[in-house]
């Protein structure tokens, strides 16, 4: 499912699939400021959509600060264009496609892939020969993603534009386009790679990798992995239930001890992972190509994957693990009669037995959310994974 978005300077409005005609390239004897410059911006559907949603009111005032006396006009549309694990050039291939089917003059393709070069996160691609930038929506990081993301892509169009040396767009009379400069490409990434195919702009090794994984984790957005899970959340919530008015639960708490209920608490975690992982068969495999040699770069991308996908699952299961002790915490100290708790202990009772109670019982809540993800469908913790991503626009738009 593909939606096209219109936005030119000073107004946004939602367009169809039609794009500029053949005429807005032409006229080299009008005037620079009856000129459109038409930007496909092309965004993977979810949170790279709704990051490029959010730019479309200021990127064309944004890139009018570089190339005055031109109307700038940006149109999003969201499509996934390739389907991972992919290499920049394949990425800018499949952009260049999509520009020259819809008509448009550059194209930046904001993707939520990793792009990967000899171990560097690659932050952004440009190829002046297609016209196209590719943005790693992962490589920006966790953090101050949107401001990011605007001033990358306004540097990258500057950057094709630049190497457009006889196009003549923006430079009318008292009006010099502003061209990017090495330093200020050099800002969005601390390497910059050049080939006969464009620039590569990269990150550190170490560094880089880091928020590149951070950037993933953020995309993938851990907090919502097992709450979709409804059998894990129904199947703890009864085992809990039962647990906390159960007499013989009661005395293997009091007599557990802090280490023996840590361990607990380690081993139903796990298994609640372990389950989700490999019931739900959420480990991505390394393609191969027909003869069985494994695609260039896949290996990197995959073991990328798969690390964020067990990180995302282990975040959603100590979540879910704190949301039900915090609730048998509270029910414990509010509902069990403390009086009939000392009677079946044998000695009086205090708040950290009733806070032992709810330890065991959270941890047995939790075994409980393994069996009860073992009768989930495959295909709802499928959604976990990294490159699960449903063709439909995850937000609205306009």
């Amino acid at each position: 499912m593909q939606r096209a978005f219109r936005s030119g300077r000073g107004s946004s409005e939602e367009v169809g699939d039609a794009m500029p005609s053949s005429n807005h390239r032409s006229g080299s004897g009008a005037d620079d400021e009856n000129r459109e410059l038409v930007l496909g911006l092309i965004a993977a559907p979810g949170p790279a959509t709704e990051l490029a949603s959010s730019l479309l009111p200021d990127l064309p005032d944004q890139l009018a600060l570089r190339v005055p006396n031109v109307r700038w006009v940006v149109q999003l549309v969201s499509d996934r264009l390739v389907q991972p694990p992919v290499d920049p050039d394949g990425v800018i291939q499949a952009a260049r496609e999509k520009l020259l089917n819809e008509g448009w003059h550059l194209a930046v393709y904001i993707t939520d892939l990793p792009l990967e070069t000899d171990r560097r996160p690659v932050i952004a691609y440009t190829s002046p020969t297609h016209g196209v930038a590719v943005l790693s929506l992962p490589a920006l990081g966790p953090a101050d993603v949107r401001r990011r993301a605007l001033r990358a892509i306004v540097r990258l169009v500057s950057a094709l534009l630049t190497q457009y040396g006889d196009t003549g767009w923006g430079t009318g009379a008292g009006h010099e386009r502003r061209p990017v400069s090495a330093q200020e490409l050099a800002e969005l990434g601390r390497h910059v790679e050049e080939d006969q195919h464009g620039i590569r702009l990269l990150a550190n090794v170490i560094s880089g990798n880091f928020r590149l994984l951070l950037g993933m984790l953020r995309a993938n957005r851990p907090w919502r992995a097992v709450i979709r899970l409804s059998s894990v959340a129904v199947a703890a919530l009864g085992i809990a239930v039962l647990s906390l008015v159960n007499g013989f639960i009661w005395m293997i708490a009091d007599s557990g001890g802090v280490l023996r209920l840590t361990a607990l608490t380690i081993a139903s975690v796990l298994a609640l992972v372990l389950t989700l992982v490999i019931g739900g068969k959420l480990p991505e495999e390394i393609p191969r190509s027909e003869d069985r040699k494994e695609l260039p770069g896949a290996k990197e991308q995959v073991i990328l994957f798969n690390a964020v996908t067990v990180i995302t699952v282990v975040i959603g299961v100590v979540a879910l693990y704190l949301i039900l002790f915090a609730l048998t915490v509270i029910v414990s100290l509010l509902l069990l009669p403390p009086d009939q708790i000392a009677r079946q202990l044998g000695h009086p009772i205090d708040a950290a037995n009733l806070l032992a109670i709810a330890w065991l019982t959270a941890s047995l809540a939790t075994v409980g959310g393994a069996l009860g993800a073992g009768l989930e469908k495959s295909s709802r913790i499928r959604e976990v994974a990294y490159t699960y991503r449903p063709d439909r626009e995850l937000s609205r738009h306009g």
